[in-house]
């Protein structure tokens, strides 16, 4: 890690730094501290940045470069679960259970066939977006197989951008079912762009592309100019 001083948010202003002094190593962290009320965290989504720490880390501020984002009507749909949407074998709902589902996100899972133990998702963390949620902002999206919660994702809906932050898997692609159903409702509110934030190949065959960060804080700009909630 280099030896740069990371900017600290002052705790009394709705400010960041700006967006070409986050590092390159590691990628795009920008500033640490502040707190992670609503009003701090919808002006960092709408400027690029997304908070990103441990558990007993202080908050650090994150925006890198490149940046991963899916036009919603490219989504890339396999043949197999192309099938698996057709037979309509899971229930689809939104904003049904927000905090299970980020509960859920914030489980131990396997990553790569091996147990993950530590989660992002801290108690701090889940308690600032159920804020957001109550305040309009936060939406879950859900994935059911009979009465039990199977699958799911959440993420800010701000303007016309929706800012994924996490997904979970009980059953196989049921998170995936869950990303296609909240595409087709963000294309039908002419939604233009969804927020990966970092690469990884999961996205990748969803159709998540790169694009230099500064484009996408041009388009962020023009699109959540008005900080308009959108209501699924």
């Amino acid at each position: 890690m280099s030896d740069k001083h990371i900017p600290w948010v002052d705790p009394d202003k709705i400010e960041f730094p700006d967006l070409e002094q986050a590092w390159d190593d590691p990628n795009g962290i920008l500033a640490a501290g502040g707190d992670l009320s609503v009003d701090r965290l919808v002006t960092a989504y709408c400027l690029g940045i997304f908070p990103w720490f441990n558990e007993d880390d202080p908050i650090l501020w994150w925006s890198p470069d490149p940046r991963c984002v899916l036009r919603p009507k490219e989504l890339k749909i396999s043949k197999s679960l192309k099938k698996v949407i057709n037979k309509n074998k899971f229930r689809i709902s939104f904003d049904q259970c927000f905090d299970d589902v980020l509960k859920a996100c914030a489980s131990p899972r396997k990553v790569s066939g091996r147990d993950e133990t530590g989660t992002w998702i801290s108690e701090e963390m889940r308690l600032a977006y159920n804020k957001l949620h109550n305040a309009g902002y936060a939406h879950s999206i859900e994935c059911w197989l009979d009465d039990k919660l199977v699958g799911g994702l959440y993420g800010l809906a701000i303007g016309k951008v929706f800012f994924g932050e996490s997904m979970f898997s009980r059953e196989n692609d049921a998170s995936k079912v869950a990303f296609y159903h909240l595409c087709k409702v963000l294309i039908e509110r002419n939604f233009k762009l969804i927020d990966g934030q970092v690469h990884s190949p999961h996205l990748e065959t969803l159709g998540f592309k790169l694009i230099p960060r500064q484009q996408f804080a041009k388009e962020l700009a023009l699109l959540t100019a008005s900080k308009e909630k959108s209501i699924f």
